[in-house]
């Protein structure tokens, strides 16, 4: 006697076409400069509480069993990016790095972070340099990379302020 039966489709779910819609988003982000990728990601994580580790774990183990490109050796900077989008869509912001392994060989290397840990790497953080760091205080106004002034990092005021 045969029995019938059908494997779930990766991605789907609960949560399945929220996620893929993160994960496609972060292909096209990838795509960007680096800093125009901070700034866009600045504005995604205004308004988010921090991630917790749990959450984020298991929003990276989605991505990874949705996207196999996410999941390959080479795909760190998209799946860090979906991985941060899809929190976001929750709610919630780990924070998002960019930056180089501090062992040889150095290579360039995206990771996440919650509650001061890595998150699915198997890298702690000393073993890895961030150059660029998008937390959830970077949306809050007046602080280093957040707000609207448009004269951040630059010697011009933004608009609305005085020289």
């Amino acid at each position: 006697m045969t029995t019938e039966m059908t494997m779930p489709r990766r991605g789907a779910g609960a949560g399945g076409v929220r996620l893929r819609a993160a994960i496609a988003a972060a292909f096209v982000l990838a795509r960007l400069k680096p800093g125009r990728l901070r700034r866009v990601l600045a504005r995604c994580s205004r308004g988010a509480r921090p991630a917790s580790y749990a959450e984020t774990l298991e929003v990276l183990e989605a991505v990874v069993a949705t996207s196999r490109r996410c999941a390959s050796r080479y795909g760190c900077l998209p799946r860090s990016v979906a991985v941060a989008l899809a929190c976001r869509m929750s709610g919630a912001w780990p924070d998002w790095c960019a930056g180089v392994w501090a062992t040889p060989p150095f290579s360039p290397h995206a990771w996440v972070l919650a509650e001061g840990r890595t998150v699915g790497e198997q890298a702690e953080a000393a073993d890895l340099r961030p150059l660029m760091v998008v937390t959830v205080r970077e949306g809050v106004r007046g602080e280093r990379g957040g707000g609207d002034g448009g004269g951040a990092g630059t010697d011009r005021p933004g608009p609305g302020q005085t020289a």
